[in-house]
């Protein structure tokens, strides 16, 4: 479950990642500054988030090489306890805070799941990875605790996949299915939004979703079909959305990622958005470290992304950070097991200069 690459195919694939996420990350920031020139547009929050997923994923590959064990552990850690600290991060009834608060819990208490696994995962000592197991249950439970119902079951899923990672000995299988996911969810909601559901299931889904963000869901698509190739600019869907004017204290978000960038900016926005997702799966895909964990933060990364695909959570910066920082722990090469490489693989080339 080990990459038996070499250290410099080792580095040429972590050249090839990084050289996909600098060209990734460069185009989202990029086009979101065409789209606001062309419509008056606000792309503040836009490179805000972007900034925040390369910084986390800057740090994480830093924390990672270092503190291969204690730096996921401490990202868990640290992300149950902004939530607690956090009041705005609490999924309760908010008095004064506009709706959107319960996805970004669920989405942090996913990720420190995550980071508690790869934890448990990169431990050498059982004793050691079986506490962090315990840790990644108990953010579990944390969520159910705190009341975020959608924070309990992704978490679970979170753990129950990192157990099962274990089990596949092909990561590239584990990737496509993740990614499958993440496609389906994405591709319920625009469904949802564009009524193509049967009646009984959108019913079931207001339900659960409220009935004013499938309203949200409906304006942002119309939005989209104005104008498809640029959006109506970043920020502006508080402006041009009749449920957004007409709610108080709204936000001015469609409370769903895609639809929002479709909205936004256009086709082009939805399929850098979906690169970006893309990048991150491609760069565990890539990387030298054990499968387990490059599948353990894909999973946290696919829940991730089916909590933004009906909810607001990467509108908070915290969430951007902790979704690059745990890609980065994911894909860090530790500096032992590099060390170690590099005297063996000096030890075979001496032996095979020896007459």
């Amino acid at each position: 479950m080990t990459s038996a690459a070499g250290p410099d195919e080792d580095g040429d694939r972590r050249n090839v990642s990084d050289a996909a996420g600098v060209v990734v990350l460069g185009a989202c920031a990029a086009w979101s500054l065409i789209s606001a020139a062309v419509h008056d547009g606000r792309p503040e929050g836009v490179l805000l988030a972007i900034l925040a997923v390369a910084a986390g994923y800057a740090a994480g590959r830093i924390g990672g090489a270092l503190l291969p064990v204690a730096a996921p552990c401490a990202g868990a850690v640290a992300g149950v306890g902004l939530t607690l600290a956090v009041p705005h991060l609490a999924p309760g009834p908010q008095i004064v805070a506009p709706l959107g608060h319960a996805g970004a819990t669920a989405a942090v208490l996913t990720l420190s799941t995550g980071a508690a696994c790869c934890a448990a995962w990169a431990a050498s000592a059982p004793a050691l990875r079986l506490g962090l197991r315990a840790l990644a249950a108990g953010i579990a439970v944390t969520a159910g605790v705190l009341g975020s119902t959608s924070g309990f079951v992704t978490c679970t899923a979170v753990l129950l996949c990192s157990l099962a990672a274990g089990h596949i000995r092909h990561r590239g299988v584990g990737i496509a299915g993740l990614a499958l996911t993440a496609t389906t969810v994405t591709g319920l909601t625009w469904a949802v939004a564009g009524n193509a559901m049967p009646g009984a299931l959108t019913d079931w889904l207001e339900d659960q979703l409220t009935r004013h963000r499938i309203q949200l869901w409906h304006d942002a698509l119309h939005l989209a079909g104005r104008d498809p190739a640029l959006g109506v600019g970043p920020g502006r869907f508080g402006e041009l959305s009749t449920t957004a004017t007409g709610t108080l204290l709204s936000d001015g978000k469609p409370h769903s990622a895609p639809l929002q960038q479709a909205a936004e900016q256009g086709v082009l926005g939805l399929v850098l958005l979906a690169a970006a997702f893309g990048w991150m799966l491609f760069a565990l895909w890539r990387t030298a470290r054990p499968t387990p964990v490059a599948l353990t933060a894909g999973a946290a990364l696919t829940a991730l992304a089916a909590i933004a695909a009906v909810g607001n959570a990467l509108s908070f910066t915290a969430v951007s950070v902790g979704a690059g920082l745990l890609a980065g722990l994911a894909t860090a090469r530790p500096l032992a097991h590099a060390s170690q490489e590099r005297e063996s693989d000096v030890r075979a080339r001496g032996e095979r200069l020896t007459p």
